[in-house]
């Protein structure tokens, strides 16, 4: 594993991490920066306004989780601030070709899993850019007439070239210096559809030899005839990014603007269209500003989302939801609960710099969330038939173990010992080696083992049986009737082993999941590597185990741990009481090196 850079804090500790948003917005405050500022019915509006702006054109992953406790989290700890704070949902749906509402739906349910919403003083702030359509048009004509953006007419292969790069200054499109009037007929003849795709498209006039590449007269508006997942037909020219994120957030009233590092270059930009608009009397002041953290780089994971789809595409996993994914589906599916997402986040704090932070820190956040909510369980993953030979195969021995060892108003779960068990078949070794202390056979003149059955009863091992390839199918026992845990005469038994067991007449079969991660590299995509040599082939093992008793009420995505193994989860999908099916959340302890 790689060198950790982070901290794991356990969970009576508490890490103060960083979050320079904040300062910002204390100041703002303190200033009064956004307190005087009315919505168009006259009401006042927050003094701080975020928003989470996705792209409904794939699954949401464990970064954009980031993004959404960082948004609507400092939406909730500045609702005290004057006119309180929201967070308001928008979809940035302006590329028709990519998005489906399938995407749209599953984004909603990933934040409103992830214990957040959009609603502010009763009134629901979900947004599309696709609502501002009408006005980004007539935007765009403003800046036409002002002379601020012009229609091009070259290829986009010609734009490219002539844009220039980091040595080499741009060259002026030829089309630059149309008048404000023919601008605008070509504008208008885009939108009725007259030119097909790629024929023009609508640019601002800024600077071609400026030095941020960026600003060398970006495209705004292009053609495509497209069938749009909420506009239908309406649109054949669709307004590109940089124009539709800026103007959105100034049309919600956005104060803070929070996106990662990779858009920094483009805030000059932001600023631009802005100051722009407000020269022409579109908006006033203050005008929303743009703020950068840095993204979250996971090790053991991708979340580009072109190879997430080649994983699906080529089944290379079952799916989206696939509980090895990066996804939110996928991380839900495999267990983690919505605090432990939000602990992680809390954790790794929120800063300029680019860092990895180590899977093991996502991990651990489910543990420590999970170590006080599940209840405790027996289950056998790969179960060794126990055969306690002096033991009356017509009596059954009540036994019982409190749901959670610290929480002793949960109550007990019941379950009873009989003469067959099923053990782990790791837990019984024909010739142990030095500091194995569960079962073996005698040898050498020496007693077999003695262990104890948890919340049962303590037992010698007296041999074992083998089928005809010589592997052991069967361990034989006696039990001595005064050591059951509980009674007095149990102190008197001193053993090492402490074991866990199901009784072979009332076990429930199940199918355990048994997920790991999904590559054996911490960085499977750096460099030149192709990300598909790093798949770690052992990432899932399904096994057929054995559950106690208490486990036949567990309801999908009720969360256990199961003893000595680890926590698991009842599968959302394919859970039913009649077929258990159980997913590994996280181990006990972090295993990897």
């Amino acid at each position: 594993m790689s060198e950790k850079k982070n901290p794991i804090p356990s969970k009576f500790e508490t890490l103060e991490v960083s979050n320079f948003l904040r300062q910002i917005i204390d100041a703002d405050l303190a200033q009064g920066k956004h307190s005087k500022r009315l919505d168009s019915s006259g009401k006042p509006l927050p003094s701080v306004i975020t928003r989470f702006p996705p792209e409904p054109n794939g699954y949401l992953h464990i970064g954009h989780a980031k993004s959404i406790c960082l948004n609507f989290g400092l939406a909730r700890d500045y609702s005290q601030a004057l006119h309180g704070a929201r967070c308001n949902m928008r979809f940035d749906d302006t590329n028709p070709s990519k998005e489906e509402t399938e995407y749209v739906d599953s984004i909603i349910d990933a934040v409103r899993w992830l214990g957040f919403d959009w609603i502010h003083e009763g009134v629901e702030h979900q947004h599309y850019a696709s609502d501002y359509f009408d006005q980004l048009y007539e935007f765009a004509e403003k800046l036409i007439e002002a002379n601020k953006a012009y229609v091009d007419s070259q290829s986009a292969d010609e734009i490219h070239k002539n844009r220039g790069n980091f040595t080499q200054l741009g060259t002026n499109s030829p089309f630059r210096n149309r008048s404000a009037e023919e601008n605008l007929a070509l504008f208008r003849e885009m939108k009725s559809g007259k030119y097909p795709d790629g024929a023009h498209v609508l640019r601002l006039k800024i600077d071609m030899s400026h030095p941020n590449i960026v600003l060398r007269d970006p495209v705004v508006y292009r053609i495509r005839h497209a069938h749009h997942h909420r506009t239908g037909d309406k649109w054949c020219i669709y307004p590109l990014y940089d124009f539709t994120h800026c103007i959105s957030d100034a049309l919600e009233n956005i104060t803070h603007s929070i996106c990662t590092l990779e858009f920094e270059n483009n805030r000059p930009l932001y600023d631009w269209v802005l100051e722009a608009l407000k020269e022409v009397g579109v908006f006033q002041d203050p005008l929303p500003k743009q703020y950068e953290f840095a993204r979250l780089n996971l090790t053991y994971a991708i979340t580009s989302k072109r190879k997430l789809l080649q994983l699906v595409e080529e089944k290379r996993v079952d799916g989206w939801d696939d509980p090895r994914l990066p996804t939110l589906v996928g991380i839900r599916r495999r267990g983690f609960t919505p605090e432990s997402i939000r602990l992680f986040c809390e954790r790794i704090g929120v800063s300029k710099a680019d860092s990895w932070i180590d899977m093991s820190v996502l991990e651990q956040a489910l543990r420590d969330d999970l170590d006080a909510k599940a209840e405790r369980a027996f289950v056998v993953l790969k179960p060794l038939k126990l055969i306690i030979d002096n033991f009356d195969a017509n009596h059954s021995e009540p036994c019982s173990a409190p749901k959670h060892p610290h929480h002793e108003d949960w109550g007990r779960r019941e379950f009873n010992l009989s003469k067959e068990l099923w053990i782990e078949e790791d837990d019984f070794m024909v010739e142990p080696i030095k500091g194995f202390f569960r079962l073996y056979p005698p040898a050498n003149g020496e007693a077999g083992s003695r262990v104890r059955l948890r919340h049962g009863f303590v037992i010698e091992c007296t041999g074992y049986d083998t089928d005809a390839s010589g592997k052991v199918i069967a361990v034989h026992a006696n039990y001595f009737p005064d050591s059951k845990s509980g009674t007095p005469e149990s102190n008197n038994y001193k053993v090492k082993g402490n074991l866990h067991w199901v009784s072979a007449k009332e076990g429930i079969k199940a199918e355990i999941r048994v997920y790991d991660r999904l590559f054996t590299d911490p960085h499977p995509d750096s460099g030149d590597k192709n990300f598909l040599d790093a798949i770690n082939q052992d990432s899932k093992q399904i096994l057929n185990a054995y559950l106690e008793p208490s486990l036949k009420d567990a309801q999908a995505e009720q969360r256990f741990q199961f003893e000595r193994h680890g926590y698991f989860v009842a599968d959302r999908i394919d859970h039913t009481a009649s077929n258990p099916v159980f997913n590994l959340c996280v181990g006990l302890k972090d295993t990897w090196k």
